[in-house]
């Protein structure tokens, strides 16, 4: 294989090659905009960030975030197929929690720390 040479070299070095190889993996950057597409919406992210704090029925989970019931499970289904959330049935009840994944863990974070920095003094 031919050694990858920009066209303006800045002598960066070996790094042209990573980030060319890199590049040139366009599925691993869908994968990773899936996930974001996941959270474009206000309302997925404040659900999304409750259930990384607390596991909580539909029910529960429209009354804190004052959406209705129909409308919080559109989200979570959209979570739960993103792999973000995962639930478990206990009789007629299902209880929605943040997936332990480092995916979710790194969001959860993401989130934590945008609000901290977007967050006016309180």
């Amino acid at each position: 294989m031919d050694k990858f040479v920009l066209p303006h070299h800045h002598g960066e070095g070996q790094t042209e090659e990573y980030l060319k190889e890199q590049l040139g993996r366009p599925d691993t950057f869908q994968n990773v905009a899936e996930t974001f597409r996941l959270l474009d919406d206000t309302s997925r992210v404040r659900i999304f960030w409750l259930l990384c704090h607390c596991e909580e029925c539909v029910i529960n989970i429209s009354a804190m975030v004052d959406m209705s019931s129909p409308a919080v499970s559109h989200h979570l289904r959209q979570l739960k197929a993103g792999g973000l959330i995962v639930s478990r049935r206990e009789g007629k009840e299902v209880y929605y929690r943040a997936a332990d994944t480092e995916e979710s863990r790194l969001l959860h974070q993401a989130i934590e720390q945008i609000m901290e920095i977007s967050c006016p003094a309180r």
